[in-house]
């Protein structure tokens, strides 16, 4: 990559002194309800289907692939990855479900069941993992999203995502959600909303102060993990080594943020 790459730091510090920016559109949240999850669940990636949240998780020796009671969290199904895996983001897409991998650069592909029915390859890290319907969409930790055929796994295209014509790093679980891409931004508190055509960023979730201090314990890691109940419009949000899952609505911000 070239030219100037705008750090999460600094793009903590952009939003924060810029609220007006370009219009790029601002939210807070309400957290809507708040579920059990697992605290042994290292977050990589999530997504929704038919009534329940399914989870990849990560660390080498822990990684799996979860189908979870989201009022209860209880995990319904699992299927662990051989120690030397380290888990990433998954979705769903036609009957399959995907998984990637980190730094082995190998994706498994399920059925429903859990089934192992193929493997793929791709030429980065793999951390996010979400699709339009069509493509599989993927992050890699860079500010580059790429976007790959389901079938040949051939890379159709690569976007690289932009805040203000400043390069976004460090994307990392993605959802795809009407019409656009949601980002987590690995170590901040943002979500950041992307055009999949151009990879501008349109808008930015602040989500600073979801996680109660009373919830920390020393493992308690970063905001990672989007999924989205299209049907009913639920949206929820975790991280690795959470307590919780929240349901939550996206808010006007306030005018001194």
């Amino acid at each position: 990559m070239t030219g100037r790459r705008l750090s999460p730091l600094l793009l903590a510090i952009f939003l924060a002194w810029h609220p007006a920016s370009a219009g790029i559109e601002r939210y807070g949240y309400e957290v809507v309800n708040a579920y059990p999850h697992d605290r042994e669940a290292f977050t990589q990636g999530l997504f929704y289907r038919d009534g329940y949240l399914y989870e990849s998780t990560g660390l080498r020796g822990h990684s799996s692939l979860r189908k979870v009671e989201i009022e209860t969290g209880r995990v319904e199904k699992i299927r662990r990855l051989p120690d030397r895996f380290f888990g990433e983001g998954a979705t769903y897409l036609d009957g399959r479900i995907y998984q990637l991998t980190w730094q082995s650069r190998i994706g498994f592909v399920y059925d429903t069941d859990f089934n192992i029915v193929g493997r793929f390859r791709y030429g980065t890290e793999g951390w996010g993992l979400t699709n339009d319907g069509n493509r599989l969409i993927m992050s890699d930790g860079s500010n580059k999203l790429y976007f790959m055929d389901p079938e040949s796994f051939e890379l159709l295209n690569t976007v690289e995502v932009t805040f203000n014509g400043m390069p976004v790093r460090n994307l990392n679980e993605l959802q795809y959600i009407d019409g656009t891409i949601y980002a987590n931004v690995w170590k901040r508190p943002y979500i950041v909303i992307i055009h999949p055509g151009s990879g501008e960023v349109t808008g930015v979730i602040n989500l600073q102060g979801i996680i109660d201090p009373r919830d920390y314990d020393h493992r308690l890691d970063v905001l990672n993990g989007i999924a989205y109940d299209e049907e009913n419009g639920r949206l929820f949000v975790t991280g690795k080594f959470w307590p919780l899952m929240f349901e939550i609505k996206l808010t006007n911000p306030p005018e001194d943020e």
